[in-house]
């Protein structure tokens, strides 16, 4: 009897009000994405494209080498696009497309899956591929566009953050769409 009396008042006293914390998982905060809206660029350079309203277009990397690249920055998404641009001289054509395949498989090691889309606008001789890599890698979209005489341009998407797909997976894609957004509009002003 006086076994099951204590059972009872321990099972009593046992019970209290008091919440244990667990912890939870890391959640991502919802992102708004705007309305598209483009603007054109044609600086006095070889080409012209469309870029996005709500990026910052920097073209003060303007230097006696290279006055023709420029960066495009989404603050809001801590993302830059790197674009450069070179004239080809002789043979030099097989060495840009080189380099620019070389610094895109570089990604291969993080990558868990690489989609490779071919680019072709006969109008305005505009030929290319753009390389999307899935994963924790650091640069999720890269292409290069040339018309295969004259004019190479190449372009890379990178975030000023830890690769992590899938905090990431939305915005990558809504600013992919705005790097095929400028290739389709890409013109070289010279054809």
């Amino acid at each position: 009897m006086c076994l099951l009396t204590v059972s009872c008042l321990l099972f009593l006293f046992s019970c209290t009000d008091e919440v244990i914390n667990t912890p939870r998982p890391r959640g991502y905060i919802k992102v708004e994405f705007p309305k598209k809206e483009y603007l054109e660029h044609s600086p006095n350079c070889a080409y012209s494209f469309e870029y996005p309203k709500r990026s910052i277009l920097d073209d003060k990397l303007k230097r006696l080498k290279h006055p023709c690249w420029l960066n495009l920055h989404y603050p809001q998404y801590g993302a830059t696009m790197h674009f450069t641009y070179n004239t080809i001289v002789r043979d030099s054509l097989f060495k840009y497309i080189e380099d620019a395949r070389k610094l895109a498989m570089k990604h291969t090691v993080r990558a868990d899956d690489i989609k490779e889309r071919y680019y072709e606008n006969k109008d305005h001789s505009v030929y290319g591929l753009a390389y999307e890599f899935e994963g924790n890698v650091a640069s999720n979209f890269q292409f290069f566009l040339t018309d295969s005489n004259y004019h190479f341009v190449r372009g890379s998407l990178y975030f000023n953050m830890r690769p992590n797909p899938d905090s990431l997976g939305p915005v990558i894609e809504y600013v992919t769409k705005d790097m095929y957004h400028l290739i389709e509009t890409l013109e070289w002003k010279d054809i």
